[in-house]
């Protein structure tokens, strides 16, 4: 039924068992995969930082964040590859990543989103935010939440 998931991840533990989880449904499911991770845009500096000229330039700071976010997916390649499942990865620069998984998954042709859910409620939730919620009220593509 499903060809293409799309495995969002933040690298935290709740996160890493549903990666786990997603492999193993996409192998199940004769699907592939593209692995995702969103990295935080560029942090304007401040006056302070601005004046003594102590800022990361915005290139490297871009670099340094997509390397890493490639860091982050290298686990979910290994994952894919011992379950023999073809993984592809994709890394965004987004302060939003909700709306950067839902962009993502539509322009990869994605039919699945397998997501972590943290169980997040309440005022935990409202402080934290739950992009998981974003991405259920916002995304017209069957989203699946691993909890």
């Amino acid at each position: 039924m499903f060809k293409h998931v799309l495995i969002p991840t933040d690298g935290s533990k709740t996160a890493e068992k549903a990666v786990q989880a997603g492999i193993d449904f996409a192998r199940d499911a004769k699907a592939r995969v593209t692995a995702f991770t969103a990295m935080p845009t560029f942090p304007m500096p401040s006056r302070n930082q601005l004046l003594s000229g102590k800022y990361e330039n915005i290139d490297k700071y871009e670099e340094k964040a997509i390397s890493k976010g490639k860091k982050l997916l290298e686990q979910i390649v290994k994952l894919g590859r011992e379950a023999g499942v073809e993984v592809q990865c994709e890394v965004a620069l987004s302060d939003e990543p909700h709306a950067a998984i839902i962009s993502t998954a539509k322009r990869k042709g994605c039919d699945l989103i397998f997501i972590a859910s943290h169980g997040r409620s309440g005022f935990q939730e409202l402080l934290h935010g739950s992009q998981t919620h974003e991405i259920l009220t916002k995304s017209k593509i069957p989203t699946l939440v691993y909890r």
